[in-house]
């Protein structure tokens, strides 16, 4: 369930963190976000603005100082750790910079941990699943290898069909083409866009000019404050 059709909702949120000599550091500014179900949304800003904090807020990893995040109708900001382990699990797909793959694990136990931990799918169902999930993103043959002897390219896009493993309705990348060369980048972030066009949510965070081009919708985090794309510009004019 969504709040008028809005998968994500940030309400007045602020972030705020005690700097050095108790000094208080006002990292989100009353930020306001809605984000619909389907939608391609890119977060850009500078180095510092606070674009990774707010992708923080929306994923749980972190908390608001104050305000509400809503995600599909569910207030996380009110869960408790556990709940809100489970909650992600289920509903969100992050997907890191540097993969955050387990490098003990093979690629094809990374993609079935998440549902090993959420109980998802029934245990003899999960190595069909993770397989079918490895052969979209075009890595069913890499299956059974570990994660250090794969290219990084390819540890992206298993990060990719790990994310996926739960079908959560929403995808959230922290600069996931960061660490890719841009022929990478480019074959990862189509990837990206035929997850929207089978009807994903994706927040992607970038700092690459010509993928930010791409996007249907743009917002930008700049000292604290979020905008819509080209706001900033008018406010300043």
């Amino acid at each position: 369930m969504t709040e008028n059709n809005h998968l994500v909702h940030v309400d007045n949120v602020i972030k705020d963190f005690q700097g050095p000599a108790g000094v208080v550091i006002h990292v989100l500014k009353s930020i306001h976000m809605e984000v619909r179900a389907g939608e391609f949304v890119g977060v850009r800003g500078p180095s510092g603005s606070g674009k990774s904090t707010l992708i923080n807020m929306i994923t749980g990893i972190d908390r608001p100082t104050s305000g509400r995040v809503r995600v599909a109708g569910h207030s996380i900001e009110k869960m408790s750790e556990n709940e809100l382990a489970r909650f992600r699990g289920k509903n969100i797909g992050v997907i890191f910079q540097f993969f955050q793959l387990l490098p003990t694990l093979t690629v094809i136990e990374n993609v079935m941990l998440p549902m090993d931990f959420c109980r998802m799918w029934k245990p003899r169902e999960r190595p069909e699943r993770a397989m079918m999930l490895l052969e979209q993103v075009g890595l069913a043959d890499q299956a059974h290898k570990l994660p250090n002897t794969l290219s990084g390219g390819q540890q992206q896009r298993a990060a990719i069909a790990r994310a996926l493993a739960n079908d959560p309705p929403l995808l959230m990348g922290d600069e996931p083409t960061g660490n890719l060369d841009s022929k990478t980048a480019d074959m990862v972030f189509t990837l990206f866009e035929e997850l929207v066009a089978q009807g994903k949510t994706f927040i992607m965070v970038t700092h690459d000019v010509d993928l930010a081009r791409r996007m249907p919708r743009l917002v930008e985090v700049y000292d604290g404050v979020l905008y819509e794309e080209g706001e900033r510009m008018k406010d300043e004019g």
